[in-house]
């Protein structure tokens, strides 16, 4: 069942920001099993290159990365223009009430901890962040289509 739902959001790009290759490589593997087209980064310094070279449709970010930290990558996407409306879910083993507080507050979608979720489960918070989404964009594309235009 979850193949077939995520089958149909296929070619959306997913950006991992994950300074541990192992993670990392097995969540590229997975998401790119699932037909989601996905670059990765070792780094937050690496990553922010990357998302300025070819912006995603999600981010997944660590939060304790060399270079870069994940929060201080979190507030630059949230506070650019062109980017405050990816959808990012934080990916990481920091489990501390005050961190999940921190990552919600500066935007996060999810807060995840690595180890609490297999990525079978990540794929499909992946999947149904995409679906709430599009759902969003069709309920505004409706809504802009039955406004009424101001005759002039």
């Amino acid at each position: 069942m979850q193949e077939k739902r995520c089958a149909a959001l296929a070619g959306k790009k997913i950006l991992i920001m994950e300074d541990d290759f192992f993670v990392r490589d097995i969540y590229q593997k997975k998401l790119g099993d699932s037909g989601f087209l996905v670059e990765s980064a070792g780094d937050g310094l690496e990553g922010m290159e990357r998302l300025k070279a070819n912006t995603p449709d999600l981010i997944i970010l660590d939060i304790f990365m060399p270079y870069v930290d994940g929060r201080d990558v979190l507030r630059e996407i949230k506070g650019n223009d062109a980017w405050k409306n990816i959808p990012v879910i934080l990916l990481t083993n920091f489990s501390a009430s005050e961190g999940v507080k921190d990552g919600f507050g500066l935007g996060a979608v999810e807060y995840l901890i690595k180890s609490h979720f297999t990525p079978s489960e990540v794929l499909e918070k992946v999947c149904s962040i995409f679906e709430k989404q599009e759902k969003s964009d069709t309920l505004k594309k409706d809504d802009a289509q039955d406004t009424p235009r101001s005759e002039a």
